[in-house]
């Protein structure tokens, strides 16, 4: 019991999965009656609230290959980092020769995205991104690619967690706060500029004693000048 616990919490409900197929290929078998036909089926699980599955299948007929890689992609669910209705930031997924480069996108952008990456978006639950297919076209690469490149997406509490640093350093929030920190010392700085200001008044009156003592020195150089000439 406690296993199957486990199992709903990770995976959730049964009921809460939605599937869609990706591509159905058809081989034939030439034998000595005549041809035998299988097919095989491609399918993505997920319920659009961060976690999807891959799954492949193949059977004789198109029902049962569906159905086995439904089964496939319940059992293969994986959770992907998102953040709201779209991925925290850019990232290419890689598989084989297949490339896809996806990077998050504003409100009212869409899925921008076509074939089984876009399959893949909206089982995951992102409803905003921009995506572009480089490589191979191939339907079952380009799904695992997309795989790929959800699978490397990862979130601010989980980097600050691994580098062991507080999330507001990562956020930016921290370097917000600088600026109000800095306030106390612009007023600090401003106390040094006023003492300048209050030394003015006190130099003001030096140049007008000068003038005083340039007028009483005025009168001595006359009495001089006058008792030289009653001498002579």
């Amino acid at each position: 019991m406690a296993k199957s616990d486990d199992k709903k919490r990770f995976f959730g409900e049964e009921s809460d999965l939605q599937d869609t197929v990706v591509n159905i290929n058809r081989s034939a078998k030439v034998v000595k009656g005549g041809r035998r036909f299988s097919f095989s089926a491609l399918s993505v699980v997920g319920d659009r609230k961060g976690r999807v599955g891959l799954g492949y299948g193949k059977a004789n007929e198109v029902p049962p290959a569906v159905e086995k890689s439904v089964a496939e992609g319940k059992k293969s669910l994986v959770k992907v980092a998102l953040k709201g209705d779209t991925i925290p930031h850019a990232v290419t997924g890689r598989f084989g020769a297949a490339r896809v480069f996806m990077r998050p996108a504003g409100p009212g952008t869409g899925v921008i995205a076509g074939g089984g990456v876009r399959a893949v978006c909206q089982m995951v639950g992102i409803r905003n991104i921009l995506t572009k297919s480089l490589g191979s076209n191939n339907p079952i690469n380009l799904v695992k690619a997309a795989l790929d490149g959800l699978m490397k997406l990862k979130d601010a509490r989980e980097v600050a967690r691994l580098r062991g640093v507080p999330i507001e350093e990562l956020t930016g929030s921290k370097e917000a706060k600088a600026p109000a920190g800095q306030a106390p010392q612009t007023t600090e700085t401003a106390e040094p500029d006023e003492a300048p200001k209050a030394a003015h008044p006190a130099e003001t009156p030096e140049p007008a004693e000068v003038p005083d003592a340039a007028g009483d020195t005025e009168p001595a150089e006359e009495a001089e000048s006058a008792d030289s000439e009653e001498q002579t």
